[in-house]
C-alpha cells in the first residue's frame, strides 16, 4: 500500500478559521447577554446535545444535505457551549477541546503522521484499539464502549472490540449455530424472567451475526422502522379507521404499501 505524504498546509489559517472565530465571538456574547444562554449548565444541556446527535443521524438517513450542513452546526453548537461553561468553570477551554482530539488524531495514526507502514483498513482499525487502549491505561477491551448507547448498538461495538483482539467465532456458520441454539433456549424457558434473559441472548447472537455479514444491526433497524412507519401510515391513510378495518382488508393495504 502506497504511502500518501502528510501536506501541512492543512493547518494553515483560512475561510474556515475566520467563522468558526466568529461563531465562538457569538456564543461568548450570547452567555453574557442573552438570559436563557447564561443560565444554561453542562446538565440542562444534556438533553439538547443527545436531540441534537439524533437530528444529526436523521439527516444522514435522509441523505438531505442541506438538512444536514443545519443540524452539524447544530450541533458543533452544543460543542462550543459545553467548552465555553467549562472554561468559565475553570476546566478547560475550546483550545484543550481542539488540541486534545488533534493529538488523539496524530498519536492514532502512525500510518500517516510517521513511518509505519500499514496493508489496509484492518491493519488501521486494529493499530487505533492497541493505541486507544495504551493511551488510556485500560484494563477491558470493552472499556471503551459507552454504557448509555442503545442497546443494539452497544452490543454490535461489543463485539467488534472483542473480535479485535480474536474474541470471535471462526466463521459465519458457527456464528448462525449460535443464533439458532438461543432461539431454542428461549422456546425452552420456563418463567418470564428466563424467556426475557434468553431472548437478549437471541438479539445478541443476532447481532453477532449480523456483524459477521458486514451490517450494522442498528442501521438495519433503524431503517425497517422507517418502512414499518411509512407502511403503516400508507395504510392509515387509505381506511377511515385503522380500529375498526377489515383485517383482509389491511393486509392488502399492506402489500400494496410495499410498492409505493
Amino acid at each position: 500500500m502506497q504511502k500518501e505524504v502528510f501536506d501541512p498546509s492543512f493547518l494553515e489559517p483560512n475561510d474556515s478559521t475566520t467563522v468558526w472565530e466568529t461563531l465562538v465571538n457569538v456564543v461568548r456574547q450570547l452567555r453574557q447577554l442573552c438570559p436563557w444562554d447564561r443560565k444554561q449548565t453542562h446538565a440542562s444541556l444534556r438533553h439538547l446535545l443527545i436531540e441534537e446527535a439524533y437530528e444529526t443521524v436523521e439527516a444522514l438517513d435522509h441523505q438531505d444535505m442541506p438538512e444536514l450542513s443545519c443540524e452539524l452546526g447544530d450541533l458543533l453548537l452544543q460543542i462550543i457551549l459545553h467548552s465555553i461553561i467549562a472554561e468559565e468553570e475553570g476546566h478547560f477551554d475550546l483550545a484543550d477541546v481542539i488540541t486534545h482530539v488533534t493529538d488523539k488524531m496524530v498519536y492514532r495514526h502512525p500510518h500517516v503522521f510517521e513511518d509505519l507502514q500499514v496493508s489496509g483498513v484492518d491493519e488501521v482499525l486494529e493499530n487505533w484499539e492497541t493505541l486507544k487502549a495504551k493511551e488510556k491505561d485500560r484494563t477491558s477491551v470493552l472499556s471503551g464502549v459507552p454504557i448509555h448507547l442503545p442497546a443494539l448498538l452497544c452490543a454490535y461495538r461489543m463485539q467488534q472490540k472483542a473480535a479485535n483482539v480474536g474474541f470471535d467465532f471462526p466463521d459465519q456458520s458457527s456464528t448462525w449455530e449460535k443464533v439458532e441454539e438461543e432461539i431454542q433456549e428461549f422456546k425452552s424457558a420456563a418463567t418470564d424472567k428466563e424467556r426475557e434473559n434468553e431472548f437478549g441472548d437471541v438479539l445478541f447472537a443476532l447481532v453477532n451475526y449480523a456483524r459477521k455479514n458486514n451490517i450494522n444491526p442498528e442501521d438495519a433497524l433503524r431503517e425497517s422502522n422507517h418502512r414499518f412507519r411509512s407502511r403503516l401510515g400508507y395504510v392509515e391513510s387509505k381506511v377511515n379507521n385503522i380500529e375498526h378495518a377489515d383485517h383482509q382488508e389491511l393486509d392488502s393495504l399492506w402489500e400494496e404499501s410495499k410498492s409505493q
